[in-house]
């Protein structure tokens, strides 16, 4: 007995350090900071300097606060409508109905998945901006167009409806491959025509994902940021971070007017969430048949329906593919093209990407000065460079805590999994997904913006460089839900029998997790760290909260980047190196994304079958080169 109680001493010390060291986090970096939000909206002082707990709760009702709710809460409501017709209509189009080039047609719907946010809403602006490529071809069409008439909510809704399908192509298409095509067949034998087929047995078995897509899409509008900033649409996020740069000598008590509208959105979030999980624990059944058979591609056989199909899903198409070929194009174009929005095929670059020139313009004195290297690429401006590798190090960190954090508590959860500490620790780990990312960010901003803050020892993280660490704390707490529900169902695939063999060979349980539960869960792990990465690399929102001159990212650069172009004959291809940016974004989450579905979702047996491809091919390059040399003798 002494012998056991010996054995698990440092198990027990171990457990316990974790324990406390969890609290720790969850309190100081979780609950204290969104109650510290919370508590400041009842703390503001009026004008005698007499603290007045109702002071912004009537400011919001008189002043014009309200304003931003409602446009929040239209746009939302709008992007439901408009984000499910088109999402549902591309899975359709590529999945379901016998559409002639559905591959193709996919590749563009799927464009969303590699550049995103302000990468995303920077390359409609190249299109549609009152200078845009289109907007000058249709201004030259049409004299009296408005240029302009790409801003404000119209165009925040066109660019949000094609930036927020990307969830449709990836969940609606599985779910929609995962039909029983037996009960398809069934109802087409008793008479039932295409469309009907379509709605009665169909759609009924995607209504749990199409209501999971509905409510994380009215919550995206709700949240919306890089596309209202850039747009010009007055809606909640970005009047927070407005509000949390000003003071109150610029306006009324600016910070508790941010916390309110944190708070109003931390209200609609939760209350979405909560429908969310009481409608998927009522449970979803679809009685099908024994021998479950795949899905097979429906024909319209109606011809004039047919040739509807075929020009809505091209339409879709141009509309998926026009801004990101142009922004490859131009990538490669001189900043006299790009500025003129005229593609000159004789003359093409790569300045935007490597390299720098000088730059000679003429002076208001009529003579040409000549500044050096001011026109710069992607990979040799200093700024552009900067906000890369900050960035890069930034997210990958970020990445990596998240993930490192989730395997343990997982380890934890499912070890007491009847228990009420395992529980527990689970809804903890979710706690972040109760909030929209602007309110823990800005919580974040204003908690540790002091140096009172004993939980991390008085020092002051908003303070010069110590904005990083908060970065990456931010980055950490919003991606730890998401990396639960990923690694956790990895945790499923470990079969209990080989925990128990290790353990009767005497292997501790630190061991025992290190040689056998980690090397099955590594794979879902790897992937989970690269979509974190992904994700985060190009984030602007949490970026836009704490930005300041020692924690520009990478989002920020490109956001900013065309701000002051060619003033002073400084940063002259400013607008070039952009889409430079975006296309270095495009490639990087491409490899990413084909890493983790493509290579990382092969099964054993399909990653066996490439290798013995590769060693054939190998084998028979090697030959080749052998009868080559033979023939030379």
């Amino acid at each position: 007995m002494t012998k056991t109680r010996g054995r698990m001493g440092p198990t027990l010390l171990l457990k316990i350090f974790g324990l406390a060291f969890f609290a720790y986090l969850f309190l100081g970096f979780m609950l204290l900071p969104c109650l510290n939000t919370l508590a400041s909206i009842f703390n503001t002082k009026n004008a005698s300097g007499v603290t007045d707990p109702l002071a912004v709760i009537r400011f919001f009702f008189a002043g014009n606060m309200g304003s931003f709710v409602w446009n929040s809460l239209k746009l939302a409501v709008c992007l439901v409508v408009t984000v499910n017709i088109v999402g549902v209509s591309i899975v359709l189009l590529t999945e379901y109905f016998d559409i002639k080039g559905a591959r193709i047609l996919r590749l563009g719907y799927m464009t969303t998945l590699i550049y995103s946010g302000v990468a995303l809403v920077t390359g409609y602006l190249f299109l549609y901006d009152s200078n845009g490529i289109l907007t000058t071809l249709l201004a030259e069409a049409f004299p009296g167009m408005d240029p302009n008439w790409f801003s404000g909510f119209n165009a925040v809704l066109f660019t949000m409806t094609f930036a927020c399908t990307s969830n449709h192509a990836l969940f609606l298409r599985n779910a929609i491959r995962g039909i029983d095509y037996n009960t398809v067949e069934a109802a087409r034998n008793m008479g039932a025509r295409p469309f009907k087929v379509l709605w009665k047995v169909v759609f009924p078995t995607l209504i749990p994902t199409m209501f999971s897509l509905t409510v994380m899409t009215f919550i995206t509008g709700l949240c919306a940021m890089s596309a209202p900033t850039l747009l010009g649409y007055d809606s909640i996020n970005p009047e927070i971070v407005r509000l949390a740069g000003s003071s109150s000598a610029d306006e009324a008590f600016p910070q508790a007017r941010a916390a309110l509208l944190s708070i109003i959105l931390a209200l609609f979030t939760i209350v979405l969430l909560t429908v969310l999980s009481s409608y998927e624990r009522r449970g979803h059944y679809l009685s099908v048949s024994k021998t479950k058979a795949k899905l097979q591609k429906q024909r319209i056989d109606t011809p004039l329906w047919n040739i509807l199909a075929h020009i809505y899903a091209y339409i879709l198409f141009i509309i998926y593919m026009i801004p990101v070929v142009m922004i490859v194009i131009f990538s490669f174009q001189t900043f006299g093209a790009i500025r003129m929005k005229k593609l000159d095929l004789s003359n093409w670059t790569l300045i935007n990407f490597f390299g720098s020139q000088d730059y000679q313009y003429l002076t208001n004195r009529g003579t040409y000065k000549t500044r050096k290297g001011s026109i710069s690429g992607l990979f040799a401006n200093e700024a552009t460079l900067g906000g890369i590798k900050l960035s890069f190090v930034l997210s990958a960190i970020a990445a990596a805590l998240a993930c490192v954090i989730v395997v343990v508590a997982c380890n934890y959860i499912f070890k007491n999994r009847n228990k009420k500490s395992g529980t527990l620790m689970e809804y903890c780990m979710l706690f972040p997904w109760l909030l929209p990312t602007i309110l823990i960010c800005y919580s974040y901003r204003v908690y540790f913006n002091s140096n009172d803050v004993w939980y991390v020892g008085g020092t002051n993280l908003y303070y010069a460089g110590h904005v990083r660490l908060l970065i990456v704390l931010a980055y950490t707490v919003v991606k730890l839900p998401f990396s639960l529900r990923m690694i956790k169902a990895a945790f499923y695939a470990i079969d209990e029998e080989l925990e128990d063999a290790a353990r009767n060979l005497g292997s501790s349980p630190l061991v025992t997790f290190l040689k056998v539960k980690l090397p099955i869960i590594l794979p879902s792990v790897l992937a989970v760290f690269a979509l974190n990465f992904n994700a985060l690399f190009t984030e602007y929102d949490m970026s836009a909260t704490f930005a300041s001159s020692y924690g520009t990212t990478y989002a920020m650069v490109i956001q900013s980047m065309c701000r002051e172009e060619g003033l002073y004959g400084y940063n002259v291809n400013a607008s070039g190196r952009r889409c430079a940016s975006t296309v270095f974004i495009m490639v990087v989450s491409g490899i990413i994304l084909y890493l983790v579905y493509g290579v990382g979702a092969r099964d054993l047996g399909e990653r066996l079958e490439a290798k013995d491809r590769r060693r054939k091919r190998l084998e028979r390059l090697k030959g080749l080169g052998r009868r080559r040399k033979e023939a030379a003798v």
